[in-house]
This record gives C-alpha cells, sequence and structure tokens, in this order.
C-alpha cells in the first residue's frame, strides 16, 4: 500500500501522519513554551519551527509516526485519540531527545535538509536541549497524563532505559570486528523498537484498553520498530540524498555497523572480507571507497537480508495487530501505517 492509498473507512497514511502532526502540535509547543530560552531557541530549531536567528520559519518536521501510534492506539481499543495526546506528545519529546544526542555520537551534520542543532550551537548546547526535551516528556507525561499515571511512567521510563542500552551497544559495536546481526537486531530492539512499542502501550492504556490489548499492541509497535530500523539502515546507505536529507552513503562514510553492514561483514563471502577491509581502514573513506563499499554490501547479502527481515518482523507484527482486537478503522490505519515504513523512502 503507498502512502495515497485509502482503505475503505480508514483515512489514507497520508492523512493520518499530517492528523497526528496537528493534534500533537497543538500541545507540542505550549509545552516547549515552558522550557528555558537557551533550551527554547535549540528545540524549536530542531522541531523546524524557527531558523538558527529564531525566525520563523515553513519547513519539514519529523513523520510523527510514533504520536500517530499511541493516538491510533487509543482509538484502537474503543476510546477517543485525544485520550493519548499528553502521552503522544510525551513519545515525540523523547524521540526528539534521541535524534538531539544521536546526531552529536555519529558526527551527522545534516537531518531533514538542515544543518543538524549541533552543527549549528554547538556540541555541548545540543546536548543540553536534548536532556530539556527528555525532562519535559516526563513533565507532560506526569501532567494530565492518563488514569494509570504510574504505570504509563513506569513504561515510559523502562522504554528510555533500553533506547539508552540499545543507542550504548550501537557505538560499542564501533570498537568491535566481530558483531554478529543477533547481536545488531537485539541493538535495534531497544534502540527503535523500544519507543515504538512504549508509543503503542501509552496510548492503548490511556484508552482503557484490557491487558491483553496492550499486549498485543506494544508488541505490535516493538517489531514494527525493528522494521523500521531496518529499512532507516538501508536508507542509510541507498537512500536519496534528495529525499532523506542525509548525505549519500552517510553510515558507510562512518563505518557504522549498521545491519546491512552487519550481515555482509559475518556473510563469508568474498565481498564481505573485502568490505572488512575497507572498514578496519583509518584513512577517511573517499567516493570511490563510499561507492565500493555500498556494492559489497549487497553482494554479501546484506541488503536482501535487511530487506527480508523487515518484511518478516512486518508480518509478525500483523500478526500482533489482529490479535489485539481493535477496533477496524484504527486497525486498518495501524496497518497501513506498518506497510509504509517498511516500503518508505525517507
Amino acid at each position: 500500500m503507498t502512502a495515497t492509498e485509502v482503505t475503505p473507512h480508514a483515512r489514507s497514511t497520508r492523512e493520518v501522519l499530517a492528523w497526528s502532526r496537528d493534534m500533537v502540535e497543538t500541545a507540542l509547543r505550549p509545552a516547549a513554551e515552558t522550557l528555558p530560552a537557551s533550551m527554547r531557541r535549540i528545540a524549536g530549531y530542531h522541531f523546524g519551527w524557527w531558523d538558527e536567528h529564531g525566525r520563523p520559519i515553513t519547513t519539514a518536521g519529523g513523520k510523527a509516526i510514533r504520536p500517530a501510534l499511541a493516538l491510533l492506539s487509543a482509538e484502537a481499543v474503543g476510546a477517543a485519540a485525544g485520550t493519548a495526546l499528553r502521552p503522544a506528545v510525551a513519545v515525540e519529546l523523547a524521540h526528539d531527545f534521541s535524534l538531539l544526542h544521536d546526531d552529536v555520537m555519529d558526527g551527522d551534520r545534516t537531518r531533514r535538509h538542515r544543518p543538524t542543532a549541533w552543527a549549528v550551537f554547538g556540541v555541548s548546547p545540543a546536548i543540553l536541549a536534548g536532556d530539556a526535551l527528555l525532562t519535559l516528556a516526563f513533565d507532560v507525561l506526569a501532567t494530565g497524563g492518563p488514569p494509570a499515571a504510574a504505570e504509563a511512567t513506569r513504561i515510559f521510563s523502562a522504554a528510555i532505559q533500553e533506547l539508552l542500552d540499545g543507542q550504548s551497544a550501537d557505538l560499542a559495536f564501533e570498537g568491535r570486528d566481530d558483531v554478529d546481526p543477533a547481536e545488531c537486531l537485539a541493538m535495534a530492539a531497544g534502540k527503535t523498537g523500544a519507543l515504538l512499542g512504549c508509543s503503542c502501550a501509552l496510548g492503548a492504556l490511556s484508552g482503557g484498553g484490557s491487558p491483553e490489548q496492550i499486549e498485543h499492541l506494544t508488541a505490535f509497535g516493538r517489531d514494527l520498530g525493528l522494521a523500521f530500523q531496518l529499512v532507516d539502515d538501508l536508507l542509510g546507505i541507498w537512500g536519496d540524498p534528495e529525499v532523506t536529507g542525509k548525505p549519500i552513503h552517510s553510515d558507510l562514510r562512518s563505518r557504522k555497523k549498521s545491519l546491512p553492514v552487519v550481515a555482509a561483514l559475518a556473510s563469508g563471502t568474498g565481498a564481505g572480507h573485502e568490505l572488512a577491509g575497507l572498514y578496519r581502514g583509518e584513512r577517511p573513506l573517499t567516493d570511490a571507497d563510499l561507492a565500493r563499499a555500498a556494492e559489497l554490501v549487497e553482494a554479501a547479502g546484506g541488503r536482501a537480508w535487511s530487506q527480508a527481515k523487515a518484511d518478516e518482523m512486518l508480518a509478525r507484527a500483523m500478526r500482533h495487530l489482529r490479535s489485539a482486537d481493535p477496533r477496524p478503522r484504527p486497525a486498518a490505519e495501524l496497518g497501513a501505517l506498518a506497510r509504509l515504513v517498511t516500503r518508505r523512502d525517507r
């Protein structure tokens, strides 16, 4: 299903994501206004609300997939989307906290076709702004949150800890030559899957879902998160810079041990061995090196393995969605969103 196809009685994924962005921003902007001025300036730049001088601009923001999952999960268990608005804002703030820090750790200078926050404001201010967003996320969740506020906070906190553990593993992989695909999948499950699972869990919890519904929707989100990361890693090598907003071969340039790369390195093929030689080198990789590395990842089977694994995780996610006994329209929209994630180009 493409972003513009419509399931009967359901909105298109494009409409759902636009609805999610608009709905969340009505609460996100007032929340961001409570940040100290120094943090608010960087956060607003990162969100795409203004330029580095604080002048309002019009630019594409994030995809708002995590808030959409929270809002739709509330509807899936029979509640109004608004019951999950604060959790939706909280997961978006947590996501943006992770992006601010991730850009610093990876040295990425471009995001969404603009210089990253640390490239504009400096490393330390960007780190502090990320800390401020995470603190704000907990504040938003605790203020006027769902009836089971203590349980929501526990779920949210556990997801953040898992996200941080996954990010730590990702960094540790950079200094190792023996990373295997199973380890890399476990890292991605924490780094990306945890927060998507949390988004669905908080939405279902806010909407008064049964324990079984919350469990299955959480698993749906976690599996979808792993599929999301697999596709993200494919785009980090083969994505169109004009679409992704990142330089071509960005993950290869930093010798990142992404999922396609790890699968290629562990393949035992000649292409995998040649790729290992490029990754062990210390000199910066030239454009010719990067093009060759991309060819080697594909020749060693890393690209095909990653897409097949993404398809497998999507199928598993869809089984969990059906087991949650969701309402038809939000179920259709969650399913369409999941399929879009594994066929996206940005």
